[in-house]
């Protein structure tokens, strides 16, 4: 049940560490290896608004997705608490659960079956009838630019950019009040991008949802977010609407401040290209 009295969602303190181990150590050999605490996220702190689209900025390895599953309930915190619309997600999982669908970079799917079978699937497991379902899925994949035929091919005859955005249908079947998009539209060729952020735009302008986006893609994050938290090694360096944090560096040789001006100066890093689809950092020279 959501509670409209409470924020979408608030998340207060919230530290997760994984431990990482070095070297290898035969079981029978005593410590041969150390075992190192990285701090993914580190007290991270914010409040998302009803019918906002949030968007978390930042190079891979800032803590993008741990956050994410967290929320998700895929991850325990280990410090600080979270919760959507006032539910607490380790006391009341289930409850969240029902609240929240997520989008990942690399979405899983039966291969061998077709797009709609896959989503019929996934609609029966939250207790949504087939007929329902169906049609359900046919308008969301419609507004995606999934022609009808391609709907009933095997997925594993389908581009990587249309089954993300089978992804996108598949979280949005259940009507989530709170949909978390973890770098939907990374890999994604131009026109599918444009597409999945116009389907964002949608759900922003036109469906009582909350939407959490994780990005490395600037100008994503200008377009689609009321207001942005920018991530770097786990922690929040700085949290507002795209045109504040703007607000917050001067322009260069004449030219108005981007985001990635912000992310520079802000963090003392850069944002290089790698030779896939992600991002790393360096230290500006």
């Amino acid at each position: 049940m959501v509670q409209k009295d409470y924020a979408a969602l608030e998340i207060m303190a919230v530290t997760k560490r994984f431990v990482k181990s070095e070297g290898f150590r035969w079981p029978w050999k005593g410590n041969g290896g150390s075992r190192t605490p990285v701090v993914a996220v580190n007290s991270v702190s914010f409040r998302v608004r009803r019918g906002e689209v949030f968007g978390i900025l930042g190079p891979n390895g800032s803590g993008k997705s741990t956050l994410v599953r967290c929320i998700a309930t895929l991850l325990l915190p280990d410090e600080g608490r979270i919760t959507v619309f006032g539910h607490d997600v380790l006391r009341e999982e289930m409850a969240v659960k029902r609240m929240v669908n997520r989008v990942s970079v690399e979405a899983s799917f039966f291969k061998k079956l077709t797009p709609m079978e896959n989503l019929l699937y996934g609609a029966r497991l939250y207790g949504l009838g087939a007929q329902e379902a169906r049609e359900r899925a046919l308008e969301i994949l419609e507004r995606l630019g999934l022609k009808k035929a391609t709907v009933f091919r095997p997925m594993e005859e389908m581009s990587r950019g249309m089954q993300q955005k089978v992804a996108i249908a598949r979280a949005f079947l259940t009507q989530p009040i709170v949909l978390l998009l973890d770098e939907p539209t990374t890999g994604l060729d131009p026109r599918s991008k444009r597409e999945v952020q116009a389907f964002v735009e949608e759900l922003r302008d036109s469906h009582d949802a909350t939407i959490l986006l994780t990005t490395h893609d600037m100008q994503e994050a200008d377009a689609l977010c009321d207001r942005i938290a920018i991530l770097d090694e786990g922690r929040i360096v700085a949290l507002d609407t795209p045109s504040g944090l703007k607000a917050l560096v001067p322009g260069v040789n004449g030219h108005d401040p981007t985001l990635e001006d912000v992310f520079m100066e802000l963090t003392g890093k850069q944002l290089v290209r790698e030779g896939g689809d992600g991002w790393s950092r360096e230290a500006r020279q």
